[in-house]
């Protein structure tokens, strides 16, 4: 079911870098003068990328990327302008639905998974702390594996979505299947990926790039940004459990930032031909936002980068389980997600919830139906997600955890009502908090984390509120609203146009 989720966001870790972690000596203030050039890409290839005829990976990233200047685009693709909702909304209905149900002709990366093999680790003999200063490699494994065959875990996209059997449920799977992110959109962001960690190790050697987020945890749509991991701290050799979440952490306003900085200087000036736009975030995890301007093949994919926010990690094959063990769970999601962007509650930075909350709360009301769709897998399965299992072993967890049979056969219309009906009439808001690791609502915490808050969704992880941003009582009630009428309008009309008009018809 998961074969895609053990290489992706998992980049090899080559053995010239067997140094010890620069995290512990002083950050290298000298970014390289020069980075190596490669001829221009031809004109078979141009044209080949404008088609979407792309060539084998190792073929498009060696050119394209190491390209001084980014390949000729037309005047059309260089439009690319203003919100990522805009992008969808140009292009007539008709249009996209051809291109949402066409084959894609890319090669999908995330499908050649690889096992991974046994562990090299070197240490320097001694006590425990001698080992704290040795990092591990992880040996580079690109084309030296063959990829993965598995029946027991079918290709995602493969898996057979539920039937529907009346408007709503219909409505709900052509949304889904209209908007869900593509093979060839993971594969955009993948290649983006492996380039970028080849130049940021010039400069942090030790270091390694993931992709988390909604571009892997199997809720992405066509539009959704690439987020993306910096881990510059290592795993230690026979580090003892409890030393492990602290290897990682580094204090976000000092070391993050300056890291991130590093980074911006880097994508202004040596990256500045296929890197556009890269901003320093200073929130309370800060950030550097960029665009990617090789427009043929990335569309103005936008990306966010963190330093060492490994809960992301964590959460990302978590929630990737949760994906695909049930076959309701992505469709009904997606147009969770769609439906808020639409009211305008999906915007953590204008004091509404974040994609991430949208997604909890989603699985928290599959989990507390009298007949659960889910289960709790944190309990169910504790050695899959063990809170301090190293980071390269999170991505195989997917892989070990099979499908989950409910005897809930309610359609994805039903449910999509029984889910505006639980928050607006049934949840209560003031005393209880979504936890999707207990598989319940329980009682809400008495901390600073959780003071003050009108919504708490705890984080499956490292239980902080993943909805702290909603902070003001008139963005709580204008959130409250939004569900109350939502419901009362689907629960009379069955029609999702009555909720999701403009989305449906532009996309």
């Amino acid at each position: 079911m998961f074969p895609n989720s053990s290489n992706l966001g998992r980049p090899p870790f080559p053995p010239k870098h067997q140094q010890q972690s620069i995290f512990f000596n002083k950050f290298p203030l000298n970014i390289p003068t020069t980075l190596s050039q490669q001829p221009s890409i031809d004109v078979h290839l141009s044209r080949a990328l404008l088609s979407g005829n792309l060539p084998t990976v190792p073929a498009v990233t060696s050119q394209l990327y190491r390209n001084s200047s980014p390949a000729h685009t037309s005047d059309a693709s260089m439009s690319c302008r203003g919100k990522k909702r805009h992008r969808e909304q140009s292009v007539p209905d008709d249009i996209k639905r051809q291109r949402f149900h066409s084959h894609c002709s890319v090669t999908t990366v995330v499908n050649q998974a690889v096992p991974l093999p046994e562990e090299r680790r070197y240490s320097f003999p001694g006590s425990v702390q001698s080992s704290v200063l040795c990092a591990h490699y992880l040996p580079d494994l690109t084309g030296c594996i063959p990829p993965l065959q598995d029946t027991l875990f079918p290709d995602p996209t493969e898996t057979a979505l539920p039937v529907a059997k009346d408007k709503l449920s219909q409505q709900v799977l052509d949304l889904f299947q209209a908007c869900q992110q593509q093979n060839c959109d993971l594969n955009r962001k993948e290649l983006c990926r492996t380039e970028l960690q080849r130049e940021i190790q010039r400069i942090f050697p030790q270091s390694r790039l993931y992709l988390v987020g909604s571009s892997l945890n199997g809720f992405g749509t066509r539009s959704s940004d690439g987020d993306l991991c910096l881990v510059v701290k290592e795993e230690p050799v026979m580090m003892p459990t409890f030393f492990l979440n602290t290897m990682f952490q580094v204090n976000q306003k000092t070391e993050a930032r300056h890291i991130l900085s590093l980074l911006q200087k880097l994508f202004s000036t040596k990256l500045c031909n296929y890197i556009d736009r890269p901003q320093l975030i200073r929130a309370k995890v800060p950030i550097v936002k960029f665009r990617d301007k090789v427009r043929q093949v990335f569309c103005c994919v936008e990306f966010d980068l963190n330093v060492n926010n490994v809960v992301g990690i964590r959460n990302t094959f978590l929630l990737r389980t949760y994906a695909y063990i049930e076959n309701r769970v992505r469709p009904l999601v997606l147009v969770v997600k769609k439906w808020a962007s639409f009211h305008e509650i999906n915007d953590a930075s204008r004091g509404t919830l974040s994609s991430y909350s949208l997604v909890l709360m989603v699985l928290h009301y599959l989990q507390t139906l009298p007949e659960p769709i889910l289960p709790s897998l944190q309990k169910n399965y504790p050695e899959s997600f063990d809170p301090t299992m190293q980071l390269h072993l999170v991505h195989q967890a997917p892989r070990t955890i099979p499908p989950y049979r409910s005897k809930n056969g309610s359609s994805l219309g039903d449910l999509l009502i029984g889910f505006f009906k639980y928050y607006a009439t049934e949840f209560d808001w003031s005393h209880q908090m979504i936890s999707v690791r207990e598989a319940k609502a329980i009682p809400r915490p008495d901390g600073t984390e959780w003071r003050n808050k009108f919504i708490c969704v705890e984080e499956p992880f490292d239980g902080t509120n993943t909805a702290r941003a909603v902070h003001e009582k008139l963005k709580f009630d204008i959130i409250k609203s939004v569900f109350l009428k939502s419901w009362q309008v689907l629960r009379d009309k069955k029609d999702l146009n009555c909720i999701l008009r403009t989305t449906i018809q532009k996309r």
